[in-house]
């Protein structure tokens, strides 16, 4: 049952947390706010003192600067020349277009559910593959692992776990630690050798062995790093995996876009083949749980790769990963 927390609880759940909650940035923003009620037409002057305060509280909030001015001048064109409602004062028609503005760019061109995904895959007699790639020491293997927990657990699925980390020491044995308190196999052919080649072992591996699932753990790496960069994008090139999930932290704010756009870029410059690049598909934020109102990674990230954010990580058990949804975000950030 405790999976369940995957599931973001019922709408009415949702509005009766809300409640309490007009504070925050929305009332920081709307105080200066000349209360004009029904019928006025909103004005340039009425609305950048507004705007300008909007963007800086959002980026104290992580959203990244090129974001807030987006979020911002899209508010704008949404309002300026429109009339306030019979009986909407100024401050909740701002409200409400900052509300829509946030949705749409949290909400991608697609939507990933890796569960059902991963369940279809099955009934067509394939593997399901996904490739965790990112940075050093933001969770990916640990990530994964409640991956495979989910996996397993919410969709009966017969997950193995694949060790391409074939760099950091002590990688591998992280790895067999999850795979045994995780009862799920771990197929691994130690340090030094090529990760391509042994993505490439597991996934026959899976293919003859009834496996569903290869969760493929990759060696972390700075984005800047070409070489690793190109065993990368060899890995992807040569195994095409279903799903290539970026780990970043959700609350590095402009690193994680940095992080992200670089990772991005490499993968679809180096792709085996430039008419079919192959960058990132989805993203997993760890320590989602840390972040209070600060949520503007999450923002930032979808719009600046414009894909989805897949899961969230919100704790240390196996059992703490929720799927993000964008409702949710923009309420934190107007809070």
């Amino acid at each position: 049952a405790e999976v369940e927390s995957l599931s973001s609880g019922s709408e009415a759940e949702e509005e009766k947390k809300d409640d309490g909650r007009v504070g925050g940035l929305f009332k920081s923003l709307t105080k200066g706010v000349k209360n004009i009620t029904g019928g006025a037409v909103l004005t340039e002057e009425d609305l950048e003192p507004i705007l300008k305060k909007f963007k800086t509280e959002l980026m104290t909030r992580n959203v990244a600067a090129e974001v807030a001015d987006k979020l911002s001048e899209s508010v704008r064109r949404s309002l300026v020349g429109k009339t306030t409602g019979r009986f909407t004062s100024m401050a909740s028609t701002v409200k409400q277009a900052l509300k829509e503005s946030m949705e749409t760019l949290l909400t991608p061109k697609k939507s990933i559910d890796v569960l059902r995904a991963a369940l279809a895959a099955k009934n067509a007699g394939r593997v399901y593959t996904i490739v965790f790639l990112g940075v050093n020491g933001v969770g990916k293997s640990t990530n994964l692992a409640k991956v495979a927990y989910y996996l397993k657990h919410k969709g009966g699925l017969d997950v193995l776990i694949c060790a391409c980390d074939t760099f950091r020491a002590g990688a591998v044995e992280q790895l067999k630690t999850h795979s045994r308190c995780l009862d799920v196999p771990l197929f691994e052919r130690g340090y030094g050798k090529d990760p391509a080649d042994i993505a490439k072992n597991a996934i026959a591996h899976a293919k003859s062995n009834g496996h569903d699932v290869v969760l493929v753990d990759t060696a972390g790496r700075m984005q800047d790093n070409e070489p690793l960069m190109r065993a990368l994008a060899k890995l992807v090139a040569i195994n095409s995996p279903d799903l290539v999930l970026f780990v970043g932290e959700a609350l590095v704010g402009n690193d994680a876009i940095d992080q992200v756009t670089k990772f991005n870029r490499s993968l679809v410059d180096l792709s085996a083949d430039p008419r079919n690049p192959r960058g990132i598909d989805g993203m997993l934020l760890t320590k989602y749980d840390t972040v209070d109102d600060k949520v503007g990674a999450a923002l930032s990230m979808v719009y600046v790769t414009g894909q989805p954010v897949v899961f969230v990580g919100t704790g240390q058990k196996y059992t703490h990963l929720r799927k993000m949804q964008a409702k949710e975000v923009v309420k934190t950030l107007l809070g």
